[in-house]
């Protein structure tokens, strides 16, 4: 006979106890037809083998002090595989009492089914072998085929509702032993065991009824006040509504008066410009008729000069004792031109300044749409251009009546030859004195040209005071736009609020209508204790104050039944448990009772 492994034989045995302990958990509990408490025998083996399949190969961690072998390692990690258990493991770190390991892995597998995913958790672990290999050995039963059979066998647990409190009891110091007489029928007993069971589960039930029926009117008193507190907040968001709205009507109205202003602006400016086109427009056909004059008055003044010429030659040969006066008249001649042709340049000068200055008006006029304030300063440039234009004009006038005056001392030069120094002395002193006053001409048009850098600089600076107010106009747009959203935003939120409402109402409903149903459940159970027990049970509404203190009842002073008389009480007039013939289990009695049955009992005694 070949000898089998003794892993394998432990594997087995761990298999068949789960699926016993888990197929008599489901059955007893379908059966028994209510929640499970901590206190069902079987759900606590569950727990015990449950336990010892865990704990099949866990390997053991060295420390300083001793040996660590707990199976909360493994359970830990379920937290970072499956970030729904994140719940389980901070509830269970949160409790005070827990102490060991051991203590925290039990707690974790009782939260674990009272969430009905204890089967999810285990298979996250069973297939992340990897990480699962670093706290069992390769022979356990976790890491067998048999632990992924026990995973299957725990989805069937969802079907029972466990209701559990971890916090009273004390998991580190319990010793997990399997009770095998669980498994182990007798066909003598089942009978009674039935009946006992029928009974208790008559009267769990009837317990759970009051316990939901109070819950439930602690659910519908936190409803009303969440409707109370959700009709503030709506009214509160109306009213708020109602004032973004305003704020929004007041900036619309305000917009439409910005647009109507720089409309306004607009068709000024416009009118302004076309103004101002034409008088520039006259201004160079005016100009280009000047200019044309003065060429012409510059070739005639060349012809003479031509013909002066020729006749100083003549001179010369007649007069050759005045040869050095003649070259003295010849360079003052050129000075004259050298005059004329300096004079030209400035005239080209002023004209590209004029040029420079129209163009520049021109970018004015078009980046300055909407400023009353620049038109009128361009306005008076254009006086003060027209000015200096006529100021040119009686330059020019001038310079032709020299030229004439040049022409008549020619003439007289030509007729007294004796008289023609002095005469040249004159002209040179006139020549003097016109080449002064043209300079002071380049320094007053030195001067105006600085004036009108400054005009142009204060141009510039209500350009930018312009562009500062178009920002912020769009600044105050970009927040109505804003407000816009944000009232978008209300509407939806308050929209979600309805809809939030409307599903509360539907709740409320719903809750009066189970309400209604576990009423008309307690009358009827009360109905049937009455027949089990010959007993008047008293309805709430007929006690209002307690039967011993005589206190009246309220919200802090809350009612509870004797199971023994029928009455009703205050909780601590009845805060006495005794087991009666109807019941195995202790039930809560008054203390009239509890005296009465405490004597029954002394005095049966022997």
């Amino acid at each position: 006979m070949a000898t089998k492994d003794p892993t394998a034989v432990e594997r087995a045995n761990l298999l068949n106890m789960a699926k016993l302990s888990i197929k008599g958990l489901i059955e007893s509990a379908l059966s028994f037809g209510r929640t499970l408490d901590s206190d069902y025998p079987p759900l606590q083996q569950f727990f015990v083998v449950m336990e010892h399949c865990l704990k099949h190969g866990l390997k053991v961690r060295k420390s300083f002090l001793s040996y660590n072998k707990t199976i909360w390692g493994p359970l830990e990690l379920v937290e970072k595989l499956y970030p729904e258990a994140e719940e389980i493991g901070a509830s269970v770190r949160d409790l005070p009492g827990l102490k060991t390991p051991l203590g925290r892995a039990r707690a974790w597998l009782r939260l674990a089914l009272m969430q009905k995913k204890m089967a999810d958790y285990l298979r996250c672990l069973i297939i992340q072998r990897d990480l699962f290999s670093e706290f069992y050995e390769y022979h356990a039963l976790m890491m067998e085929e048999e632990g992924a059979v026990i995973v299957g066998l725990l989805v069937g647990l969802n079907v029972i509702d466990a209701n559990l409190c971890v916090k009273g009891e004390d998991l580190d110091s319990q010793v997990g032993v399997i009770d095998f007489s669980i498994y182990l029928k007798n066909e003598e007993d089942t009978g009674n065991k039935e009946r006992n069971v029928q009974i208790a589960a008559i009267l769990d039930q009837k317990n759970y009824v009051e316990e939901l029926n109070r819950q439930l009117n602690s659910t519908v008193n936190s409803l009303h006040s969440r409707v109370d507190s959700l009709e503030k907040s709506n009214t509160k968001l109306i009213e708020e509504l109602a004032i973004a709205k305003n704020n929004i009507i007041k900036l619309q109205e305000e917009n439409h008066q910005l647009r109507n202003e720089n409309k306004l602006i607009l068709m000024k400016t416009q009118q302004h410009l076309e103004v101002t086109k034409v008088d520039v427009e006259t201004e160079l056909q005016t100009y280009k008729h000047s200019r044309q004059g003065l060429d012409e008055m510059y070739n005639d003044a060349r012809r003479q000069l031509r013909d002066e010429s020729q006749l100083r030659q003549d001179v010369e040969n007649e007069l050759s004792v005045q040869v050095s006066m003649k070259h003295e008249i010849e360079l003052a001649m050129k000075l004259l031109e050298k005059d004329i042709h300096e004079k030209q340049d400035t005239l080209i000068g002023l004209r590209q300044q004029l040029e420079e200055v129209k163009a520049i008006n021109i970018e004015m006029y078009q980046k300055l749409q909407g400023s009353e304030d620049g038109l009128k300063e361009k306005n008076e440039i254009i006086a003060q251009l027209e000015e200096k234009t006529n100021k040119i004009t009686t330059a020019m006038r001038q310079l032709e009546r020299r030229l004439q005056q040049s022409e008549k001392a020619q003439m007289e030069a030509e007729g007294e030859d004796e008289k023609f120094l002095q005469e040249c002395l004159s002209q040179s002193d006139s020549l003097q004195r016109q080449i002064s006053q043209k300079e002071k001409q380049l320094a007053q048009l030195e001067t105006d040209w600085k004036i009108e850098k400054e005009w142009r600089q204060t141009l510039q600076e209500d350009l930018q005071k312009e562009k500062d107010a178009l920002s912020h106009l769009r600044l105050e747009t970009q927040q109505i736009l804003s407000l816009k959203k944000e009232f978008l935003k209300l509407q939806d939120e308050n929209q979600q609020l309805k809809k939030i409402y409307q599903e509360q109402e539907q709740a409320l409903q719903e809750l009066g209508n189970k309400l209604s149903e576990s009423k008309l459940k307690i009358e009827d159970i009360k109905e049937a204790n009455k027949a089990l027990q010959g007993l008047v049970w008293l309805k709430d509404k007929e006690a209002t104050h307690c039967k011993l203190c005589e206190k009246e009842f309220s919200l802090s002073k809350r009612k509870h039944h004797c199971r023994n008389c029928g009455e009703i009480f205050c909780n601590a007039c009845s805060d006495n448990e005794l087991p009666l013939p109807s019941s195995p289990k202790p039930v809560r009695v008054c203390d009239s009772c509890h005296a009465l049955l405490i004597q029954r009992c002394s005095s049966n005694l022997p």
